[in-house]
């Protein structure tokens, strides 16, 4: 049965979007009198929209069927609920992987293995790790455009001045910290003006981290792993870093950085050496670091290494169909059009990341801008590449993690005792939120499978 909204809520969506502050630009008109017009919204401003543009403007001109109409939207995970849940939704939409959690669990999206095996679209042709972040509850919402996978990101002139080698990162979790003791200097009032490391810097990837401590922190099911070794080891690690450096001193430096993306960026002023970083830094240090500044790529140190098969974390923007679209299946034309290897290399290639296929051409590789593409694609294929990790209860997760790390670095905890009241806290919330699933989960997945239907 078809949803219909009350005219009343639809006007009021329509407001809302307004109020939100809608930014839109259109990719032209349709010539002449096109059969389906398509609304695609998308979150990239600046030089990534452009990218999707030009091939938005491709699609357009390769047949006259189907008209692409192209907005930039700002807030774009908060309108797209509202438009869906008012029944005006877009026919197609670029989130970010964390997205599809909950989104799925509301009905806010069309499942979609039926229309992309139709299309021809298959695990194969894909990096494992990038499959597996489209699919949630067994099936599939999404297909990737432009992914990312993070890596150590470390600025050679300070390790030449550390009297470390420029071109050597460093390979475990022990070499880290110490280059980290090596490459920190204070000021002489005892403050610190530099530092190797520090884990909340820019701190974008704490959920992840115990996984390089050697486990992930949740099981894909009911449990969270917050008990096991890695997630000690994790806490532990945090709680050094006051006691070798001071906690008040290490929020001091954090409070003197600069805007990320901007030059008083930390990592090019020289206070923060070592940091994780994802394939788009580039991006940043084209902009707005030093003349001269020189940087290294390389896996994140772990506990064990693993050189030929090392860990990273995957990323990715994805392109979805919201539930209430009244064109599917040329939304997934479109979508399809995207992930052709020619068109996926182009738009990949513009934005500066890497591929999520699994064929990448010599020719993305000679072209491509990033002086560590290789590398970045070298991980993104590692049979150890893991998802971000995309808890039902994320918001409340990464919030909790935020709170006792800080209460750790700053010294005002202890990491055990961190570890375990947030392990009963977000079990608790984990647990709720399964148990409310689990009451709608007959009617969801009805209606999912009524839409695989052919």
């Amino acid at each position: 049965m078809k949803y219909s909204p009350h005219p009343l809520l639809t006007s009021t969506v329509a407001l809302i979007l307004l109020g939100l502050g809608w930014q839109g630009c259109s990719a032209g008109k349709p010539k002449g009198q096109a059969p389906v017009v398509l609304e695609y919204w998308e979150k990239w401003t600046g030089f990534e929209r452009e990218a999707m543009a030009r091939l938005v403007d491709e699609f357009n001109s390769s047949q006259n069927r189907i008209f692409v109409r192209f907005l930039s939207v700002s807030r774009i995970d908060q309108k797209m609920m509202l438009a869906t849940a008012g029944g005006v939704p877009p026919d197609v939409v670029g989130l970010w992987d964390v997205n599809l959690p909950s989104y799925a669990e509301n009905n806010a999206l069309l499942p979609l293995d039926r229309l992309a095996r139709e299309a021809g679209l298959r695990e194969k042709d894909y990096l494992p790790v990038f499959w597996k972040l489209c699919h949630y509850r067994g099936h599939q919402w999404a297909l990737p455009s432009t992914p990312s996978v993070v890596a150590l990101h470390w600025n050679k002139k300070m390790f030449r001045e550390a009297g470390l080698d420029p071109e050597r990162p460093p390979r475990t979790l022990a070499e880290l910290e110490s280059f980290n003791e090596k490459i920190t200097r204070k000021n002489s009032d005892g403050s610190l003006a530099q530092i190797g490391h520090m884990p909340q810097e820019p701190g974008w990837w704490m959920p992840d981290f115990p996984s390089w401590f050697g486990g992930a922190s949740w099981d894909g099911g009911p449990h969270l792993l917050l008990d096991s070794p890695s997630n000690r080891a994790f806490f532990q690690w945090l709680q050094s870093y006051p006691a070798r450096f001071g906690g008040s001193e290490l929020f001091k430096l954090r409070g003197g950085f600069g805007t990320f993306a901007s030059p008083d960026n930390p990592f090019f002023q020289g206070k923060v050496a070592m940091i994780l970083q994802g394939v788009w830094m580039d991006n940043f240090i084209r902009q707005y670091a030093p003349e001269g500044f020189s940087y290294g790529v390389a896996p994140f140190p772990e506990s064990t290494p693993h050189p030929e098969a090392p860990l990273t974390i995957a990323q990715t923007d994805i392109l979805v169909i919201p539930t209430g679209t009244r064109h599917p299946r040329e939304a997934m034309e479109f979508i399809s059009f995207v992930q052709q290897q020619k068109h996926m290399e182009s738009l990949c290639m513009a934005q500066r990341k890497l591929s999520p296929l699994a064929k990448v051409s010599d020719d993305f590789y000679r072209r491509h801008p990033h002086p560590y593409l290789r590398e970045f694609q070298r991980l993104s294929q590692s049979p150890r590449a893991q998802p971000t990790l995309c808890l039902p209860t994320m918001r409340e997760y990464s919030n909790d993690l935020i709170i006792y790390s800080n209460l750790v670095l700053l010294g005002r905890m202890n990491g055990e005792q961190a570890r375990r009241e947030m392990a009963a806290r977000q079990q608790k919330s984990l647990t709720a939120k399964l148990d409310r699933w689990e009451r709608v989960s007959a009617v969801r997945t009805a209606v999912w499978d009524q839409e695989l239907r052919p």
